[in-house]
């Protein structure tokens, strides 16, 4: 099967965690800081946390569209994303805060399994990295 893209991100960073980041249609120009630095720059962990939250809220929409189920306006996705040291080696854990209000636990626990099986974040971290899901 012939894979399409349907859209390309495309980002210039230079300095690493003590640098910059813009992308190339220039919606996107931050400063990068270290986790926990004092400076007013994001990280990397911030951005992944960002993006993974925005994407799940996608794959949730469709997963509940499958149940003939309408997500709620007030849908939010707390996103955590860790680095972790383990020895000498540096490794990433997330946790998923979903709140679906007004949706019943059982449903939203199928709208979440359905949205971890498509969310291209999801896919990319599956069986890498571990991860938690907790529906408020």
């Amino acid at each position: 099967m012939e894979t399409k893209i349907l859209y390309t991100g495309k980002t210039h960073t230079t300095g690493g965690r003590n640098g910059a980041s813009q992308s190339s249609d220039l919606n996107l120009d931050i400063k990068l800081t270290p986790p926990g630095s004092a400076g007013s720059g994001t990280n990397p962990e911030q951005l992944f946390a960002a993006g993974w939250s925005a994407c799940f809220i996608g794959a949730m929409g469709f997963a509940a569209a499958k149940l003939n189920v309408k997500l709620p306006a007030e849908t939010a996705v707390d996103a955590s994303v860790d680095l972790c040291l383990t020895g000498s080696e540096y490794s990433l854990q997330a946790k998923l805060d979903i709140s679906l209000p007004g949706i019943d636990y059982e449903t939203a626990r199928q709208i979440v399994a359905g949205a971890h099986q498509t969310c291209p974040y999801s896919k990319a971290t599956r069986g890498n990295i571990d991860v938690e899901f907790n529906i408020l």
